[in-house]
């Protein structure tokens, strides 16, 4: 599988479940090019621990090239943090997510270079830049050189979403927070690599908020009453990597993962 040069990663069996490896942050890629308008320390670095920035508009400035800050925990298991016992599947989703631990992950979308959805997409360790305009956050997945949008205009949430492998995402303010709302994904994305499952009646809610110019919050709620008794929360945090930018990674120009995997 072609990658970035900043990761490079493969997916390998391990027991009950796949495996990020040798994910690391790398400079073969683009000429760095400094970020602008961000303070520095005395030997020219990006100061990570400075209070982040607000936009013009008066609001946090989420711009940037963020990578997860967790080394893959949560793209392994998105419930680590969690109990097994208090993860609250459904009878029939526990059953599935059984199956799919047992099953060494065989079947996960990405093994075919499918998308990963939300959210999975939040733990890849290939990083995304953030564009962000008063009306719109559009993430740039380097993952699979896909994108997502949160429209910031007022919209409501459509009634009858058009079933996608990203979902339909509106977001608004609470003070400095940003908080997504994300409908209409289609049911075929994992939760996570190890399986925990979603369907197509999954809302997922995100709070983002900046504590600094290095670092992001993120507290994800799970609502899918189809797979689960009740909503459920996890917390993910993102770290800013700055003067480089993200290139384009196609998956499917040399996948390698396919012929081998296996399951049971």
């Amino acid at each position: 599988m072609t990658g970035t040069g900043r990761t490079a990663v493969r997916l390998v069996l391990t027991g009950l479940m796949m495996a990020w490896v040798g994910c690391g942050v790398a400079h073969a890629q683009w000429d760095p090019y400094p970020m602008k308008n961000v303070p520095r320390t005395p030997d020219g670095k990006v100061d990570l621990k400075a209070p982040a920035r607000n936009g013009a508009d008066g609001k946090p400035d989420f711009s940037g090239f963020w990578m997860p800050s967790d080394n893959v925990r949560h793209l392994l298991n998105l419930a680590t943090d969690m109990k097994p016992s208090d993860i609250p599947l459904q009878p029939w989703a526990a059953k599935l997510y059984q199956e799919r631990i047992d099953n060494n992950g065989k079947d996960h979308p990405g093994v075919r270079c499918l998308p990963s959805g939300i959210p999975e997409k939040l733990s890849i360790p290939d990083g995304l830049k953030v564009v962000q305009t008063p009306d719109l956050v559009v993430f740039l997945y380097e993952s699979r050189t896909i994108y997502r949008q949160v429209f910031l205009d007022g919209r409501p949430l459509p009634k009858d979403a058009e079933p996608t492998w990203m979902g339909y995402s509106v977001g608004h303010w609470e003070g400095n927070t940003l908080v997504v709302n994300t409908i209409g994904q289609n049911g075929l994305t994992w939760l996570d690599m190890r399986g925990l499952p979603g369907t197509e009646e999954l809302k997922v809610t995100e709070k983002y908020t900046r504590t600094n110019i290095g670092r992001m919050d993120i507290e994800v709620t799970i609502d899918d009453p189809k797979a689960y008794t009740k909503p459920w929360t996890v917390k993910l945090a993102w770290g800013l990597i700055p003067d480089t930018d993200l290139i384009e990674s196609i998956c499917e120009e040399n996948n390698k993962d396919l012929e081998h995997v296996v399951g049971k």
